[in-house]
């Protein structure tokens, strides 16, 4: 240990004790090293400030537990050259206090020994430095984001004049840094704004601090160029006493990449006129101020009349510039404020803002068909016009759009160069269908559907021969539901094939519940011809009979409706040929109440003819139809096909049709169509009457009585 302080000599006049309490009143670290570097002694500022208390650290030398990851090793190294060499030194050092935290220190360190009076060491005093270090720092960032920031800096006096830029001011605007300093920024204003757009900018950094806004000026070489630009009043400590901030970027690639985005976006790249998307956005416009004035606007869809030849025999340059020359045409036939755009292919629309009359629309036609000549060549192109009408139609702007295109097809229809008017009421038809889609489309996903199934019998014997499906609908609010009430709607729609594999699915699925219930019932399947003609259909049946071989395929009969044309006669066969190929039965529905019976009949692979109910119903009381029905017949037999009559509710209808040499019926007769859970009951009960000995005349009077029951 050195000798107490009270042994060296004090400066004369000071008691030695007052000096000694220096070191412990200081707030500056101090340490008392032994020569090998190791503490001896440190005062309560380095206890409190490090978190190390003297018991712990008597014996250790400072670096084994004060530095830390970040504590620079050439510093140490320094520190330790000087501290071998019993030199008095100054150093900078980060060091760690106990539980971690870094702090900066500047170290003082004397060798002490033989001419103080004491055993040789150090003295080491620490002052903490970490705020100033900080300071530093934050400094050099500052200096560092200044000069390589991509913004342009312009930092101002209260007067506003220039004190310094930095490097990316002088690559923006080409300015050196010398030739600005002292200058007002004004030097690069383009005069594009006025002094009251100044006098704004001025005032909201007098009220706020801080303005940030689009400027346009003007580089040294005299181009003018955009910047988004901010400026911010900086205060120092001194009352009064503020810096300008100006920071911005040149972002006139930008402004011209906008322009020519909102180009893309809203005008047609081959005739310049306006797209679908501002015209839409237009005709929302012209909407909002016919119903303020209480004017009509015209919504014209166009389609020019067989254009697709017009590339075909002449090629696509005649064809472009044909639609460039025509739209030029229309925008010169319009008035101001009204627009013609161009939304695909040789399709144009026309927004005519006022109360218009027929002749415009002949002469929008007649303007299009006048004589062109394009490439040496002479067109003589016509169009079809499709209009609505606002407010009459009164509906949003997309749907404004799609009624007259619908109105143009209707034009189409009725020749070349013609327009014709959509009518709303008609529309509100087609809406209450595609309510009526969605309805049923829900249906499907919910399971609300059903089959229910009616009987077929062989008068010859009273046997049950099978049953024909039919689909019913448990409607949550209107209860069930007929065909009648909702298959005209899926009719040529897109439900009209997801419907039908619904009920076939559904029919095998139950045919495939009666098996393992002991009974093998025959089931006929109504096919629309859309179904059948689906490419996807022979190959959906064959894969779902593959999945279900426990049933008989020859159970099933899939019956086509004859009164719904099929197009394509060749094809059909084709596909119910394939269809009797797996070994189901294929019968013709409604015959007679088509215009291709005959034909049906030679070409089609049929294995039974169904006779419509209609002319069933009425042929006791209607020569013609009792005319029809024995015509059917005869040409059934003929064609050696048996004959199914639907639609027998009486003993009389029965024995007219067994004269007649029919020996097949169904109808409420026999009994109404039940849910699959009736059928075997209901089999079982008429098994049980045929078994008693009962004639068809009296089981038919028996179903009639329980039909009317």
């Amino acid at each position: 240990m050195p000798k107490a302080p009270e042994q060296i000599q004090p400066p004369l006049g000071i008691d030695p004790n007052r000096l000694a309490l220096i070191a412990t009143a200081t707030r500056n670290m101090v340490m008392i090293l032994d020569a090998a570097g190791c503490i001896e002694w440190a005062n309560l500022a380095f206890e409190n400030h490090t978190g190390y208390s003297l018991d712990t650290i008597v014996g250790r030398q400072p670096g084994d537990f004060l530095h830390g990851p970040d504590t620079d090793t050439e510093t140490v190294l320094r520190i330790c050259q000087h501290l071998h060499r019993g030199e008095v030194f100054e150093e900078d050092l980060l060091n760690y206090t106990a539980d971690g935290t870094p702090y900066w220190v500047h170290t003082y360190c004397m060798p002490i020994g033989a001419d103080e009076g004491v055993e040789p060491g150090f003295v080491v005093i620490q002052t903490n430095i970490s705020d100033r270090k900080h300071s530093e720092r934050g400094l050099r960032i500052a200096a560092s984001v200044f000069d390589r920031s991509h913004e342009a800096i312009i930092i101002t006096d209260p007067s506003n004049r220039i004190i310094d830029v930095n490097p990316s001011f002088s690559k923006i605007t080409g300015y050196a840094r010398q030739e600005v300093l002292g200058l007002n920024p004004s030097i690069l204003s383009s005069g594009r704004h006025s002094r009251d757009y100044y006098r704004s900018m001025w005032t909201s950094i007098e009220k706020t601090d801080h303005w940030r806004g689009e400027v346009w000026n003007r580089r040294k070489n005299g181009e003018e160029y955009a910047e988004l630009l901010s400026i911010s009043r900086v205060h120092l400590d001194e009352p009064g006493s503020y810096f300008h901030v100006a920071a911005f970027t040149d972002i006139t690639a930008l402004k011209n990449h906008a322009k020519e985005l909102d180009r893309a976006a809203n005008y047609d790249d081959l005739t310049g006129l306006p797209n679908r998307q501002l015209l839409e956005e237009r005709l929302r416009s012209a909407r909002q101020h016919a119903t303020r004035q209480k004017r009509q606007i015209s919504i014209c869809y166009l389609d020019l009349d067989g254009f697709k030849s017009i590339n075909d025999e002449l090629g696509h340059e005649v064809g472009d510039q044909a639609l460039r020359a025509t739209a030029e045409r229309l925008t010169k036939a319009l008035r101001s404020g009204d627009t013609v755009a161009r939304i695909g292919g040789d399709e144009f629309v026309l927004l005519l803002q006022g109360d218009e009359s027929e002749s415009v629309y002949q002469r929008i036609l007649t303007t299009v068909s006048e004589p062109l000549d394009v490439h040496d060549k002479t067109l003589r192109i016509t169009a079809s016009l499709g209009v609505t009408l606002y407010p009459e139609d009164d509906t949003d702007a997309e749907g404004l759009i799609r009624h007259a295109d619908q109105a143009m097809y209707a034009a189409k229809e009725k020749g070349r160069n013609q327009f014709h008017i959509f009518d709303p009421g008609l529309d509100a038809h087609r809406r209450q269908r595609r309510n009526q889609l969605v309805e049923i489309s829900r249906a499907l996903e919910n399971e609300e559907f059903s089959l229910y199934f009616q009987p077929q019998v062989r008068m010859a014997n009273s046997e049950v021969v099978g049953f024909e499906a039919l689909i019913r609908w448990n409607h949550p609010q209107k209860g069930l539901l007929s065909p009648a009430a909702f298959l005209p709607a899926v009719e040529n729609s897109h439900l009209e094939i997801p419907l039908g594999q619904w009920v076939l699915k559904e029919a095998i699925h139950q045919m495939n519940r009666w098996r393992e219930a002991g009974e093998a019932m025959a089931v006929s399947i109504n096919i629309s011809a859309p179904h059948l003609m689906d490419r996807s259909f022979a190959d959906y049946l064959e894969s779902y009979l593959h999945s279900h071989r426990e049933v008989s395929p020859s159970l099933i009969t899939l019956e086509v409706l004859e009164s719904t044309a099929l197009e394509d006669t060749k094809r059909a066969s084709n596909v119910l040929a394939r269809c009797r190929a797996l070994g189901l039965q294929v019968a013709l529905d409604d015959f007679g109440t088509g215009f291709s019976s005959l034909t049906y009949l030679r070409t089609l692979p049929v294995d039974v003819i169904k006779i419509d109910q209609s002319f069933v119903r009425n042929m006791l009381t209607d020569s013609n139809d009792q005319a029809i029905v024995e015509s059917v017949i005869f040409l059934a037999q003929r064609f050696d096909h048996p004959v199914l009559a639907e639609g027998v509710e009486t003993t009389a209808h029965a024995n007219a049709l067994k004269s007649m040499g029919c020996n097949l019926i169904q109808g409420y007769g026999i009994a109404r169509p039940m849910p699959a859970s009736s059928v075997l009951p209901w089999l079982d009960k008429w098994r049980d009457t045929v078994s008693r000995n009962k004639r068809l005349p009296e089981l038919l009077d028996t179903a009639e009585q329980g039909a009317a029951t």
